[in-house]
């Protein structure tokens, strides 16, 4: 039995989950509660959110904070990380601009978090 707090709405419902083919949910005040509980046990994901060097002039920010969208798988996060801290984006970008429109064929984007002239 797993205990997992449901981090889709604020209510934060505590969930009892026993891993058994099919899952057994309880706990859920909802219907997205028990999708939430499904998904992290099975493949859970997250939104990645980190920052690329910026190919830009002295005086300049030297790095742009971006995230994924939609959420990554979280065995795929490390290979992200690492091609995400080794890529290089040139201005301008404005925030949601996708860095990368499809990184790996797994079609998560890449988004810049904040516009740079």
């Amino acid at each position: 039995m797993r205990t997992l707090v449901c981090i889709v709405c604020p209510k934060g419902c505590q969930l009892q989950i026993e891993e058994a083919d099919p899952l057994i949910i309880r706990g859920q005040a909802c219907r997205r509660g028990e999708d939430y509980g499904q998904e992290e046990i099975r493949q859970p994901k997250r939104v990645v959110t980190a920052t690329c060097a910026l190919d830009a002039g002295p005086g300049t920010l030297r790095r742009i904070p971006v995230k994924t969208a939609p959420s990554c798988p979280k065995e795929l996060i490390p290979e992200l990380l690492a091609d995400l801290y080794r890529l290089k984006v040139k201005p301008p970008l404005k925030a949601g601009d996708k860095v990368i429109p499809n990184w790996r064929e797994t079609g998560i984007a890449v988004l810049a978090a904040r516009t740079i002239e």
